[in-house]
């Protein structure tokens, strides 16, 4: 049998990734099955088990994805000239723009975190990453002069991530929850936490992130 190209080779861990979050979200992580994923992606038990030889092999490849895809988030938040609205895009992102059993699996993968010692390893891991990458750019931002905010770096990261977590558990929860009408009320609340430089000095903020349409 002919080796399959290392492109071909990522396309198939992507779709079978794909496949493992539609059914994780949908069935949850205990009554989802391995041969329900194959049937999902459609392919065989080998070629999944070439792949990831269990679910908690899945958890971590998609925690992974995950991770990478903030790593690029974050990298754009520190580059930003306007700290907010580049936190309101990636509230948008996660909260808005990617659909709702998205979601769905982010709080099955918390609540798998509390039984399942493997899965709390990876779980930890993803959500120190974030706690970490947050007061990276929240301290960067205030040595430059750009914020002022009352809270130390750490304590203004931690209820960062805490809002950032409520809202995407609403989302899952709430099917009809209509998180673009919450939005910007959150992102003045952020705001009114960072205290931006413009807003000490008194020149005019920058406009309000448009969030028109259906959730």
């Amino acid at each position: 049998m002919p080796r399959l190209r290392p492109e071909t080779l990522h396309a198939r861990r992507e779709h079978i990734l794909d496949a493992a979050e539609r059914c994780f979200a949908q069935y949850g992580f205990h009554r989802c099955t391995m041969a329900m994923i194959c049937a999902e992606a459609g392919i065989s038990a080998g070629a999944l088990y070439a792949h990831f030889r269990s679910k908690e092999a899945l958890i971590e490849g998609i925690s992974e994805r995950d991770r990478a895809d903030l790593a690029l988030q974050f990298a754009n938040v520190i580059k930003a000239p306007d700290l907010t609205a580049a936190l309101a895009q990636i509230a948008e992102h996660y909260a808005v723009d990617e659909p709702q059993f998205k979601r769905v699996l982010t709080a099955e993968i918390g609540l798998e975190a509390t039984r399942n010692d493997t899965v709390r390893e990876i779980f930890d891991s993803v959500d120190q990453f974030v706690l970490q990458s947050l007061v990276q750019v929240v301290e960067r931002s205030r040595q430059e002069g750009r914020i002022a905010p009352d809270y130390d770096s750490r304590t203004l990261s931690e209820l960062l991530l805490l809002i950032g977590e409520g809202l995407m558990w609403r989302r899952a929860v709430a099917p009809d929850f209509n998180v673009k009408a919450l939005l910007p009320v959150i992102i003045n609340v952020i705001e009114t936490l960072l205290k931006p430089e413009s807003h000490r000095t008194g020149a005019k903020s920058s406009e309000p992130v448009d969030f028109e349409g259906d959730a």
